[in-house]
């Protein structure tokens, strides 16, 4: 591959051109396939979801609520009301109005379709107007049509934003980096081919793989900085060639670059793919769809780099090399006085800068210790929707569980009637026994449709939790319904129960990734370990990395739990205080960083490594390497951190955490981490960094 992109260099940018044209005129219908399903296959939430289907023609998903505040009216004239609301939700296609409830002065009507969530966003603007026609342009709109409605163009804005600011910081740093040169669009070439690759492979798969609303801006913030560190690392490694060797052929330059920096490359992505792609064995299709678009990421960045980067080197060739007035910080960052510095505390003060560095690693993960998870934030939206509006007026004066009810299912059976006088007694004492539960603000029930469906068979109990979805109060109610209430509910004599809705898929979602998550993480863990292990010929170089790889995770989640739950940083960057965090952003985090951290560890450890064979000592490598990559780490990890600061000052909370979590990762590796208590633990270790059992050598 790398010979062919060598001899055709020209060829090979064309063919890079049509693949980034292709994967962004693709791309360009890529939203329309996205969604914010928290379905998890084979679960109950998941049966009860069939039966609302199949049964009551109706999606979860698709449920619209209609806020309108009414303030004094009699029985009279709140019928009439319920009756206007009713008779606007006829311009949305096979609907129907599922519930009505008046509550503090405000009508809620939640209305039900059998349409999926991007279909039934698409009749939000009508029903609005509608609404507004008949003279009730006061009220608001909301449920998940509508959120994903409202939260569409916004997710856009907050995208063009983070990549106008990535693009920006990129050349910035760019410039101050590699000096004023044509080598500074090469990494800029390198990321749009590859975002655009991965874009175009993901909407390729999107009428068969569900994508999570997120996935444009993680892919392409995150592929963005990814690319632009890969790039610039063999950047960097190409023009040290030259410098060594004034005299050797562009050609020569490449095959050496190709074949130190270009193996790493390899190595950092297929380990960033590895880490990503354990999220596929989630039973989640939330968190495939992540981790397919993750792992899509590397691989990218790996075929970019074998093919399109050493082409582009070949082209542009001594104009690599060449910079014009200002020549960029890379050049001498191994010789500055702080590097010296460093360099002379890691020898004569090793241990007591190892302590300290872990010490306050240490202090910076305390933070943990408060860490609770949310299936999902969803009063966490930006104030001006509508939406949104919908959401913080009901939840502030019922409560936040009012917009997400949990759906009990009863299914009777193929030969039971709900009319039969027994299960009808036993339907209402049920509900009466659901009622008195302290976490419950309302329960509806009755015996006709919406609460039974066309064959008398299956019937439904709505239960209105007080709290939201996520709080633990509310995921108590839904395993006390499960296991205690309806179990031992004289209904349960008569019917088979199955719990739906928001908050028993949360459960669901909460249960399926706890179940799974241990496994998978020791096999990513048992993978990155052997390949690492393979590629340094040492056994504890890998598990050195992999524990310093724990450590940086285990201070960026202390880092996000300070600023997002305790308010650190609120009024600074207007980020949101919530008291959970999302289950889906630390799951993600924890497989990003457990690659991306790696990356840092490869690149100078191979420096490390290349010093060792060529017989210097081992105190001796550490430094060599340490000075030799810390200007390329330092500026990758900075160009990294400006492309994703965007979802920090973006508008919804689950891509804060994500950014908050990520710059804080980045920040604490590639400081504390990589200038201190690598370097520090690596002195320490000795020979010891280099050791494997015999038995293993020469396998490996």
């Amino acid at each position: 591959m790398l010979k062919r992109a060598a001899k055709a260099p020209a060829l090979v940018v064309c063919i890079w051109i049509v693949i980034s044209l292709s994967g962004i005129s693709l791309s360009s219908d890529l939203s329309s396939h996205l969604t914010t399903s928290l379905t998890v296959p084979d679960s109950q939430s998941e049966s009860a979801e069939k039966i609302l289907n199949d049964k009551f023609h109706e999606k979860s998903e698709g449920y619209i609520s209609i806020i309108y505040k009414f303030g004094n009216a009699n029985k009279t004239e709140l019928l009439a009301l319920k009756t206007k609301i009713a008779s606007a939700t006829t311009v949305i296609p096979h609907a129907r109005v599922v519930q009505q409830q008046a509550i503090a002065g405000n009508l809620s009507t939640i209305v039900a379709s059998n349409d999926s969530l991007t279909r039934s966003s698409e009749y939000v603007t009508v029903l609005r107007s509608e609404l507004a026609r008949i003279g009730l342009s006061k009220a608001l709109v909301s449920g998940p049509p509508a959120i994903f409605h409202d939260v569409k163009p916004v997710l856009a804005h907050d995208l063009q934003k983070g990549q106008i600011t990535a693009a920006i910081v990129s050349v910035i740093l760019l410039v101050l980096t590699l000096g004023i040169s044509w080598a500074v669009f090469i990494p800029l070439l390198f990321a749009i081919s590859s975002v655009s690759l991965t874009l175009g492979i993901l909407s390729l798969l999107s009428d068969r793989l569900l994508l999570v609303l997120y996935i444009p801006n993680i892919v392409e913030l995150i592929g963005f900085g990814l690319a632009i560190d890969y790039s610039l690392l063999i950047l960097q490694r190409f023009r040290q060639e030259s410098h060594l060797d004034p005299g050797a052929t562009i050609a020569q330059l490449v095959s050496r670059t190709m074949a130190t920096a270009g193996r790493t490359v390899v190595l950092s992505g297929l380990t960033v793919a590895i880490a990503l792609s354990t999220l596929i064995f989630i039973p989640v299709p939330f968190l495939r769809s992540l981790g397919v678009a993750g792992a899509l990421v590397p691989l990218a960045s790996i075929l970019t780099s074998l093919t399109l980067m050493p082409a582009l080197l070949r082209l542009l060739g001594e104009r690599v090399i060449q910079t014009f007035k200002f020549g960029g910080f890379l050049s001498h960052a191994s010789h500055t006085s702080v590097v010296t510095r460093i360099s002379h505390l890691l020898t004569t003060k090793t241990k007591s800068v190892f302590v300290i560095s872990l010490l306050a690693i240490l202090a910076l993960a305390t933070p943990l210790m408060a860490l609770h998870v949310t299936p999902s934030s969803l009063t966490a939206l930006p104030k001006d929707l509508e939406s949104s509006r919908a959401l913080s007026y009901v939840t502030d004066r019922a409560g936040e569980g009012i917009i997400t009810p949990i759906v009990v299912i009863a299914d009777l059976g193929a030969n039971k009637k709900n009319s039969d006088s027994e299960i009808i007694a036993s339907r209402i004492e049920t509900a009466q026994i659901i009622g008195k539960n302290p976490s419950v603000l309302i329960v509806a029930q009755g015996n006709n449709q919406p609460y039974i469906d066309p064959s008398g068979r299956y019937l439904r109990i709505f239960v209105f939790p007080k709290e939201s979805i996520g709080s633990s109060a509310t995921q108590s109610l839904v395993k006390e319904l499960t296991s205690v209430t309806l179990p031992n509910s004289t209904l349960a004599n008569y019917a088979t129960f199955y719990l739906g809705g928001a908050p028993a898929q949360g459960v669901d979602l909460l249960n399926a990734i706890s179940d799974a998550a241990p496994s998978i993480l020791f096999a990513s863990v048992l993978i990155i370990f052997l390949l690492l292990m393979r590629a340094f010929k040492s056994l504890f170089i890998p598990l050195k990395a992999l524990l310093l790889d724990f450590i940086s995770i285990s201070a960026s989640i202390g880092v996000l739990v300070a600023m997002m739950k305790f308010g650190i940083g609120h009024a600074l960057f207007g980020t949101y205080q919530l008291p959970q965090l999302e289950i889906w952003v630390l799951v993600f985090l924890i497989a990003v960083l457990l690659g991306i951290s790696m990356d840092y560890e490869v690149f100078i450890v191979s420096r490390i490594r290349e010093s060792w064979l060529q017989g210097a000592s081992n105190s001796e490598s550490v430094i060599n390497g340490f000075k030799e990559t810390i200007g390329v780490v330092t500026s990758a990890a900075l160009i990294f951190i400006g492309a994703v600061s965007g979802f920090i000052f973006g508008s919804f909370a689950g891509l804060q955490e994500l950014g908050i979590g990520l710059v804080a990762a980045i920040l604490i590796d590639a400081t504390i981490i990589r200038f201190l208590l690598l370097p520090s633990a690596m002195i320490l270790m000795g020979k010891l960094n280099w050791w494997a059992p015999k038995s293993k050598s020469r396998s490996l």
